[in-house]
């Protein structure tokens, strides 16, 4: 559960990031919600697909929010 809560914290300061409209510090954010959520995949927390996704989303809302 650790792993989990973890990881949810980092990917919310992202989001909050983005709702903000800082992309830069979103930006800065990214590789620490990458690996939390690759911990937590490894550990079997959430299944690699779910990582992938969430990954993705978390790029594409930056990207979004560049714009």
């Amino acid at each position: 559960m650790r792993r989990k809560g973890a990881m949810k914290d980092v990917v919310k300061e992202v989001q909050k990031a983005v709702v903000a409209g800082d992309a830069k510090k979103a930006q800065e954010l990214l590789p620490k919600a990458y690996k939390a959520i690759d911990k937590a995949a490894k550990r079997g927390v959430i299944k690699e697909n779910t990582a992938s996704r969430k990954k993705s989303r978390l790029s594409a809302e930056i990207v979004r929010a560049k714009k």
